[in-house]
C-alpha cells in the first residue's frame, strides 16, 4: 500500500478540522469540498479497502437540470425537475426539500466536474416515470468515464472491487443490449487497474482528496465518539489512536449487513449486495450522541439473484437481477407459477412487490420468486455472470416446464398457464397482463434487436431453466436525521454541534422513493456537497 495515498495511524495529526467516517462517495465528496478550502481533513475507513458500496456499485448519479446534460443537447430545466420530483415524492417531501435538491444537485455536479478529477457524462436513460409531469428522456443520469489510477501508485490496489459489475462504463454496458462484453477489453482494464462505474467515481475522488492533502486511514473502525470542549474526540479501534475534531461527518453507509438492526427496523427479510462492512457503526455512534432517526424502514430496493456461488468478502451476497428480468425470453413467477409484476419496471418499485404479503397466510407471497427462461435466452444473454450458452451449476434445468415446476416446488398448472399466456402476448409484442415493454424506461434495458417489443419473446426452446430471485437492497436509506446542510439533529430537531451525516447512514433525501437511475448516489453526493459547503462556511 502506498504511503502517498494512506497515512499510518501512528502518523496522524493530534487534531483535524474535520474527521469523516467512511470512504464512499458521500464521505469523499465532503472531504474534497472541505479540503478544497484548506480545512484539515481525515477520512477514516473501517475496511481494508476504500470506497464502500459506492465503489461496488454502478456509480450513476441522478441530477436534474445539470450542465453536462445541457451541453450534450438534452432538454431540462429547474421547473421540470421540481415538477417531476413533486410527482415522484411530493407526498413525503416538502416543497422546500424538493426545491433544495433540484437547486443543489446540479451545483454539486458542477463543482465535481470543474474542480476535481471526477469525469461524468450524461446517459440516455429516461426517468423511471415518463408519464409524470417534468420527466426527462435522458440526461439526468450521469455515468463516470473510465478512470486510470496509475498516476497514483498503490491506488488501484486500495479500491474496493465491484461485487459483480464488469469493467465497463454504464454507457458501454447499456449499449450491449444485455449481451456479454468484449473479453479483451475487460482483460486490458483489469491488467492496468483501470476502473469504471462506482470504482471510477471513488478512484477519482480519492485522487482529488490526496491532491488536497487530506489524510486517509484504512482498517480503522471508529470505536467511540465523545464530546470534548467545542469539538469531539474520535477513538480508532485497533491502534487505540485518539484524534480531536472540530467536526465529525458520518458517511459510513447503512445497516443492511447487521442482522440485529435489520430485524429491528426492516419489515421483511432482504438480501444485501452492498459492501459487507455496512453494519450500522455510524448510526449507532450517532444514536449514542443523541441523534434522532427518520425513515428507518426505508431501503434502496432491488430484485437480487442470489445463490451459494455469489459471495462477496466471504459473505453470501448476490447480483442485481433487473436486467435479466427485462430481457426478452424470461419471466418472473412466484410459488403459484404466476407472474406478479412488470419485470421491466424499475428495480426499486419492482422490489416492493416481491415483499407483498399474502393476506391468507401472512407470509410474503413473492419472495423468493423464480426467473424462468428457455434455451434461446440462455444462448444470447449472461445470467448473473454466467457465460451465454453455458448453463451454470446453480441453475435449475428440466426438459419441460412441468418438470421444471416440480423441481422448483411450484404449481405446474400455474406455470403452464402463465407461459401460454405470455407466449401468445410475446408473439404480438404486447404484454396484456402487466404492460412490459410499453414505456421508454422499460425498453431502455431491453434488447433493441428484438422486435416488435425489446422486452418480450416467447419461452419455447427446451430445456428450460430457472434461478431464484429475491427482494434485495443496494443499502438501507433510513438513518440519522439532518437539516438541509447535513447537520445531525436530536429528537427536538435541534442541531447537535459539530456532527454531520450524508449517504446511507442518514435518512435519504427522497424518503423511500426512487425517481430515476442514480437516485442513491444523487441523494448521497448532493447531501455531502452541502455538508462540505457548510463546514467551509463555519470553520474557515
Amino acid at each position: 500500500m502506498s504511503t502517498s495515498i494512506l497515512t499510518a495511524p501512528d502518523q496522524l495529526n493530534a487534531s483535524y478540522d474535520v474527521v469523516i467516517m467512511g470512504s464512499g462517495a458521500a464521505g469523499l465528496v465532503a472531504a474534497v469540498r472541505a479540503a478544497d478550502a484548506g480545512l484539515r481533513v481525515l477520512v477514516v475507513e473501517k475496511a481494508a479497502l476504500l470506497g464502500g458500496t459506492s465503489a461496488a456499485g454502478g456509480g450513476v448519479m441522478w441530477a436534474p437540470n445539470n450542465h453536462l446534460a445541457k451541453a450534450s443537447g438534452y432538454q431540462d430545466s429547474h421547473a421540470d425537475g421540481v415538477a417531476y420530483l413533486t410527482e415522484a415524492a411530493g407526498h413525503v417531501m416538502t416543497a422546500q426539500e424538493i426545491e433544495w435538491y433540484v437547486a443543489t444537485a446540479p451545483r454539486a455536479v458542477e463543482f465535481l466536474n470543474r474542480n476535481t478529477k471526477v469525469s461524468m457524462v450524461p446517459i440516455a436513460r429516461p426517468d423511471y416515470h415518463m408519464e409524470w409531469k417534468g420527466a426527462a428522456n435522458g440526461g439526468r443520469g450521469l455515468d463516470n468515464n473510465a478512470f486510470d489510477p496509475r498516476d497514483y501508485p498503490g491506488l488501484a490496489e486500495l479500491l474496493r472491487p465491484s461485487s459483480y459489475f464488469p469493467l465497463l462504463t454504464m454507457t458501454e454496458r447499456d449499449e450491449l443490449n444485455g449481451r456479454a462484453a468484449d473479453p479483451l477489453l475487460l482483460e486490458h482494464r483489469a491488467s492496468t487497474g483501470i476502473r469504471t462505474m462506482g470504482g471510477a467515481l471513488v478512484g477519482s475522488l480519492v485522487a482529488s482528496a490526496v491532491d488536497r492533502g487530506a489524510h486517509i486511514v484504512v482498517s480503522s473502525p471508529v470505536e467511540d465518539l465523545s464530546p470534548s470542549g467545542s469539538g469531539w474526540t474520535v477513538r480508532l479501534d485497533g491502534s487505540g489512536t485518539h484524534v480531536a475534531a472540530t467536526a465529525v461527518v458520518f458517511a459510513s453507509g447503512g445497516f443492511e449487513w447487521n442482522p440485529r438492526l435489520r430485524s429491528a427496523f426492516l419489515p421483511y427479510p432482504v438480501t444485501p449486495i452492498s459492501a459487507p462492512s455496512n453494519e450500522g457503526d455510524g448510526l449507532e455512534l450517532g444514536l449514542k450522541a443523541g441523534a434522532a432517526v427518520e425513515d428507518m424502514s426505508a431501503v434502496w430496493g432491488v430484485p437480487v439473484i442470489s445463490t451459494a456461488a455469489h459471495q462477496y468478502d466471504g459473505q453470501r451476497s448476490g447480483r442485481m437481477g433487473n436486467v435479466e428480468m427485462t430481457l426478452p425470453g424470461s419471466i418472473t413467477v412466484n410459488s403459484d407459477g404466476k407472474r406478479f409484476v412488470n419485470e421491466a419496471l424499475n428495480y426499486h418499485d419492482a422490489s416492493r412487490v416481491f415483499a407483498s404479503i399474502n393476506p391468507h397466510t401472512g407470509r410474503q407471497q413473492n419472495n423468493p420468486a423464480w426467473l424462468v427462461f428457455d434455451s434461446n435466452y440462455l444462448a444470447k444473454y449472461p445470467v448473473a455472470g454466467s457465460t451465454p450458452g453455458q448453463p451454470a451449476e446453480w441453475m435449475v434445468s428440466a426438459p419441460s416446464l412441468e418438470l421444471l415446476a416440480l423441481e422448483l416446488g411450484i404449481h405446474p398448472a400455474g406455470l403452464d398457464a402463465t407461459v401460454s399466456r405470455f407466449n401468445a402476448d410475446a408473439a404480438l409484442g404486447v404484454d396484456t397482463e402487466f404492460g412490459r415493454g410499453a414505456t421508454p424506461q422499460d425498453r431502455f434495458l431491453g434488447d433493441a434487436g428484438n422486435t416488435p417489443n425489446p422486452c418480450l419473446a416467447p419461452l419455447l426452446a427446451p430445456p428450460f431453466y430457472a434461478v431464484p430471485i429475491r427482494a434485495g437492497v443496494l443499502g438501507t436509506s433510513g438513518g440519522l436525521a439532518t437539516d438541509f446542510n447535513g447537520r445531525v439533529l436530536d429528537h427536538r430537531q435541534q442541531v447537535i454541534p459539530g456532527l454531520y451525516a450524508a449517504g446511507n447512514v442518514s435518512a435519504g433525501v427522497f424518503r423511500n422513493n426512487y425517481p430515476g437511475g442514480g437516485a442513491t448516489l444523487g441523494s448521497a453526493i448532493t447531501r455531502a456537497f452541502a455538508v462540505g459547503e457548510d463546514l467551509v462556511a463555519r470553520l474557515k
